[in-house]
Order: C-alpha cells, then sequence, then structure tokens
C-alpha cells in the first residue's frame, strides 16, 4: 500500500511538472522569432490593407505573449487609500479602474515615467487639497495662489550677472509666445537661450525643452555663423542637436509647414565655405567690427535684435526682426506645455522679454453662470452617448469655450449625452491646483494618474471605454480632442439608422502606412509596427464606437490581452481589428464631414479651432441653423 501511494505520489507531481512546462511554453514567444512587438500582436504572418487576419486567432490561440504585472515607481503612492478617494470624487471615477493597466509588464514606453512624476505632483496636490479641511481650494491673499496669468515680464537675477531667469508660471499652449531683446556683447562669441522644464526630486539639472545655441561670426571672418537647437534630460543627456545652416542635403521635414531653417539666413553654402579666407567686399560690413552683411545672419555684435519664440501645433518657431528663421519639432517628454522657465546666458545683454499669450486659469469664484455650466447629473440608466475629450492640463480656456459651446446642446444638458475632458497630472503645482478647482467647479473632468504626455494618449482611449462600460454605460463612445467643434445633435442624427454593435463611425483611413520618418511626431520604428500597412482607423479629432466594442477593450487591457500603441487612433484600428479577428462582426461606417483639419461648410466635427472660433461656431449655429466656418 506505501509502495502504491508512493507511485501515485511522484506521478502526481510528473503531472504537474508536465502541466507547468506547457504553460510555459504556450506564453513564451518562440526562440527563433525575431522581437517586434507588433508581431506579437499578429504572429509572424503577412497582412493586407483590408485585414489583419492571424490563423492562430481564428483557432482560439493567443497570438502573441500576454503581459504579465510589475511593480512600477509610484503607482502604490497614487493608489493608496486616502479620504479624497473614499469621497468618491468624480474627477477620480475612472482612476481605480487604471491601477492594472499602468502595471502590465508591455506598458508603453513612458508608462513608468509618467506614473513617476505624477506620484510627486499628486503628493504636492494632496498636500494643498489637506490644507483645507473642507477638501475645497480656497482662493487666499498668497501671491503664490494667484491665477495662471496671461503674461509675464519680470526678470528675477540670479547668481550669474549673464544669466537671467524668467519664470513661466503655468507652462506653453499654443499660440504662446516669448519675446526677447537684446544686443550681443562680444563678451564671448555665443549666447544661449534655453526653455526649461519642472525639475524633479532627484534631478541635479531641469530637462531642457528647447536649447537655442547662437555662434556668432569669428574676428577673421574665417568661422560661419550657426545656430544649434537640441534637447537635454537627465536620464538621456543631449538629443540629437539640428544645426542652421545644414550643410547637409535640404530636409524635406516641416514643423507646421515652415521649413527647419532659414535658407537665406546664411548666403555661403557649403562650397562657398570651403573658400572663406579671402571674403568678397559684398560679404562684409563694417558695422560693429565687421560681419557677414550679405548672408543675412540675424544675430549681429552690437547690434540690438527681437527674437520672438512661439508656440505651434508640432513645435517651437523662431523669428527674429520679423523673419521667420528657425523651426523645431516637439521631442517626447518635452511638449511645451512642460515649459516652467527662460533661462538666457552667454555673450548677451537683454534688455527685455515678455511672454505672452499663456494659459489663463478662471477664477470660478466670478463665473455667472457656473450653475448653467456645471455637468448635468446622469440619472438616466444607460446614456445615449459618452463624449470624451483628451484635454491638457492647463489647456483651460479651451475646456471653458467648449462649455459655453456645443456642450451646451439639448441632448447634453439634459443627461442624455454626457461629456467628460481626460486630462492627465501636470508636473506644474499651480496648474494642477487650478485643475482640481476646476474639477469642483463643473463636475466633467477625469484625472488620469499619469502625467500627460503624448506617447501615453492611448492610456486616455481606455480610460474613455471604461467610463462609458463601467461607470456611466452608454450606447455609443465618442472621442474627440478640446480643440474640436462637435455638432451633438447631427451626430445623434447621423447615428440613426446605424449599427449598434461593431461599429466604427467617423472619417476612416483604409489605407495608410506608418510614418518611418524619424524626425516625425508620428514616427513608428519597425519594432513597434512591422507591417507596411495598418488596419482601418479612424481620424482621431473625432470618432464613434459602439459599447460592443468598448467593453471588448476593456476588458482585453485589464486581462492583457491586447497590446499597447501610442498612437491612439490608430491603435483604436488594431484594437478592432483584434475584436474583428476573434469573430466578431465590424462595421466601418466613413463620414468626410469629419474634419480633421479644419472646418469645411456643413460639418459635423471641425478641427483646430481656437476658443474664439468655437465660440464664433456656436454663435453661427444659433443665429443662422446653418453649419458654416468663421474662417
Amino acid at each position: 500500500m506505501k509502495k502504491w501511494s508512493g507511485g501515485l505520489l511522484i506521478v502526481v507531481l510528473a503531472m504537474i511538472l508536465v502541466f507547468r512546462y506547457s504553460s510555459i511554453v504556450k506564453i513564451e514567444p518562440p526562440t527563433q522569432a525575431p522581437k517586434q512587438s507588433a508581431a506579437e500582436f499578429f504572429g509572424n504572418h503577412p497582412t493586407t490593407n483590408d485585414s489583419v487576419i492571424v490563423d492562430s486567432e481564428k483557432k482560439g490561440e493567443k497570438p502573441y505573449k500576454k503581459s504579465h504585472f510589475v511593480e512600477v515607481d509610484g503607482l502604490d503612492d497614487l493608489f493608496a487609500s486616502h479620504d479624497i478617494f473614499k469621497e468618491g470624487l468624480r474627477a477620480l471615477l475612472v482612476w481605480p479602474h487604471m491601477r492594472t493597466l499602468l502595471s502590465r509588464s508591455d506598458a508603453l514606453p513612458e508608462t513608468a515615467k509618467g506614473v513617476k512624476e505624477a506620484s510627486v505632483a499628486w503628493k504636492d496636490l494632496l498636500s494643498a487639497i489637506d490644507k483645507d479641511k473642507a477638501s475645497k481650494l480656497n482662493k487666499s491673499d498668497n501671491e503664490e495662489d494667484k491665477n495662471c496669468p496671461f503674461s509675464v515680464s519680470t526678470f528675477d537675477k540670479i547668481e550669474s550677472r549673464y544669466e537671467n531667469i524668467l519664470d513661466i508660471p503655468c507652462g506653453l499652449i499654443d499660440d504662446s509666445s516669448i519675446s526677447l531683446v537684446g544686443i550681443p556683447n562680444g563678451h564671448s562669441r555665443s549666447f544661449q537661450i534655453q526653455l526649461l522644464g519642472s525639475q524633479l526630486l532627484g534631478e541635479s539639472e531641469p530637462p531642457i525643452v528647447l536649447h537655442y545655441n547662437v555662434s556668432l561670426p569669428g574676428d577673421n571672418m574665417t568661422q560661419e555663423p550657426f545656430v544649434v537647437q537640441n534637447t537635454w534630460t537627465h536620464e538621456l543627456g543631449w538629443g540629437k542637436e539640428e544645426r542652421c545652416p545644414s550643410h547637409r542635403s535640404p530636409s524635406n521635414l516641416k514643423v507646421d509647414g515652415l521649413v527647419l531653417c532659414n535658407e537665406q539666413a546664411v548666403r555661403s553654402s557649403s562650397e562657398e565655405s570651403l573658400n572663406v579666407s579671402r571674403p568678397s567686399r559684398d560679404m562684409l560690413t563694417n558695422v560693429s567690427g565687421g560681419a557677414y552683411e550679405g548672408s543675412n545672419f540675424p544675430f549681429v555684435e552690437g547690434n540690438p535684435f527681437t527674437a520672438t519664440f512661439w508656440v505651434g501645433l508640432e513645435g517651437f518657431h523662431l523669428t527674429v526682426n520679423g523673419r521667420h528663421e528657425t523651426s523645431f519639432a516637439c521631442r517626447e517628454k518635452l511638449e511645451p506645455w512642460s515649459v516652467s522657465k527662460v533661462r538666457v546666458a552667454g555673450g548677451l545683454d537683454l534688455l527685455s522679454a515678455l511672454a505672452k499669450g499663456l494659459p489663463v486659469s478662471e477664477d470660478h469664484d466670478l463665473v455667472v453662470d457656473v450653475e448653467h455650466l456645471r455637468a448635468p447629473p446622469t440619472s438616466k440608466r444607460r446614456l445615449l452617448m459618452l463624449v470624451g475629450v483628451f484635454s491638457t492640463g492647463n489647456n483651460f480656456e479651451r475646456r471653458m469655450a467648449l462649455r459655453r459651446a456645443w456642450m451646451q446642446y439639448k441632448a447634453v444638458r439634459s443627461g442624455d449625452v454626457a461629456v467628460r475632458f481626460f486630462i492627465g497630472l501636470h508636473k506644474n503645482s499651480q496648474v494642477n491646483i487650478e485643475l482640481w478647482r476646476e474639477a469642483e467647479a463643473y463636475g466633467d473632468i477625469q484625472l488620469m494618474p499619469f502625467v500627460d504626455y503624448y506617447s501615453l494618449i492611448s492610456l486616455k482611449t481606455i480610460a474613455i471605454s471604461i467610463f462609458g462600460t463601467k461607470i456611466h454605460p452608454a450606447k455609443y463612445i465618442m472621442k474627440t480632442d478640446d480643440d474640436a467643434f462637435v455638432r451633438i445633435d447631427e451626430v445623434i442624427s447621423s447615428l440613426k439608422g446605424k449599427p449598434t454593435k461593431g461599429l466604427l463611425y467617423g472619417l476612416i483611413s483604409f489605407e495608410s502606412s506608418p510614418d518611418r520618418d524619424k524626425g516625425s511626431k508620428w514616427f513608428i520604428d519597425n519594432r513597434e509596427w512591422p507591417y507596411a500597412m495598418y488596419p482601418p482607423w479612424a481620424h482621431g479629432p473625432g470618432y464613434i464606437i459602439s459599447r460592443d466594442i468598448a467593453k471588448f477593450i476593456v476588458r482585453s487591457h485589464q486581462e492583457g490581452d491586447l497590446k499597447l500603441f501610442k498612437l491612439e487612433d490608430v491603435a483604436m484600428g488594431i484594437w478592432i481589428q483584434q475584436f474583428k479577428n476573434r469573430g466578431q462582426e465590424v462595421n466601418y461606417v466613413t463620414d468626410d464631414r469629419f474634419y480633421n483639419a479644419g472646418c469645411e461648410a456643413n460639418y459635423i466635427l471641425a478641427h483646430y479651432q481656437s476658443p474664439r472660433l468655437v465660440l464664433c461656431l456656436w454663435e453661427k449655429l444659433q443665429k443662422e441653423h446653418e453649419a458654416v466656418c468663421c474662417e
């Protein structure tokens, strides 16, 4: 009997080992397969334009390694028990559902950094909230507690007489500008202008969002003047510099439609620069000891200049004395909203500085129509539609414009349609305080437990799906941006007769390929997507999905069954293709009235609309009852 039981025990142990080994083998990728995240999506199978069909999925198998959970620095601090969660504040409804998403082993590359920085920002915000017993951040007479101002112009001198600092209280937004008036003084053959980000604990220096270094021509005229643009971070050091003039072949890359370097900034070409020992007479001038007159280089020793940095949709631009000189595309983790200071150093006498067009927060105590703008209660069992709006913390004016415009549609005010802003935490403490006040005042903000980097916006797409399925269930879920005008009445009317399941409705791209240009904001390398084409996807300014797709996305991501992808609108197309591959029907409905690059008559959605244009479009609809554009 003992021998029999001992033998049985050995057999049982052997079976356990076999099962454990087989389960490990199932989730490990084949050793001979290349390491490709997109291949993990779909296996090493060819794809076509209209579908990304995977044989293994048809058989019910997983085509990639399922993610597991890992420890992320700062995540525990974000989700630690706190009275603010117990109160069930409306701004944090999605927050508890995001933890597993942020601790996935296959998280987006910037997730760890975004979470760590958010934990610091969250601690600071909680400290500010705890100072008020009623959990409200009331105004005070403290100068630091003032609203974010429209402009700043005062320089505070620091230790070095050649270095100046200008504080930018609440970051930069589109069309913000920084104008500097100065004179190159000859103390050094160069000077620097830097836009600095917020410095975190443990960092020796703040990140440099934009480093602008000007090298003046040498005294003997053998050195050609130039400008170098670059970035610097504590973790990565200096990035790849961009030099003007560039003697390489001209780049086709543009930023907001503007060339990277003014081709007329330096007259001498690469061939001419080989023989500058005897410059021609028209290249020289006697002003301030000599300079490249014919070259039109914008900075000359002893000559005053006015330089203006301004923020576009895609990057920074510099004009000098009214002429465009350089453009610089924003780099990941170094977006304009993160700028906190301007630093000027080197051989430059700075006469004045003015930063204007800065984000301005509302004094909600003075808003007379707060009740009319506050989100109405969602009393219905199921919403007709949830509209999730992507926004950034310091885009105060954009959100207020939407509240006063298309968020006043009857369907929104009645509670049939709910509109919520999905916003990551900001590295600037003042912005977070103002954002918290705004959330309390209007009840339409959902805070995200990560810093609002562009590369993490796909997490917001999942958060919108969570809200529309787990928090306030909706028949349809729409994603849009805070610079878009949405005709809610026309959206609802257009949905009538459309499929209620498996629906993707918007301006759909059926034939598109990854951007392989490393300088592009939308660059995707082969490791992220190894295929020539994307599956069908709808342009991000506005698209609508049905509830069953949203439920699939939430469940699959929380179980680690879908791979994350940093371009949120393309990611939605990829996930919907996965939904289709699991045997579900998908209905792609494209509508060219969703304008993703401006406004056209008879629009359903108009993109790139400033707060002024948003209010103008609403006024035209009320007066003329026609969908006509303002510009």
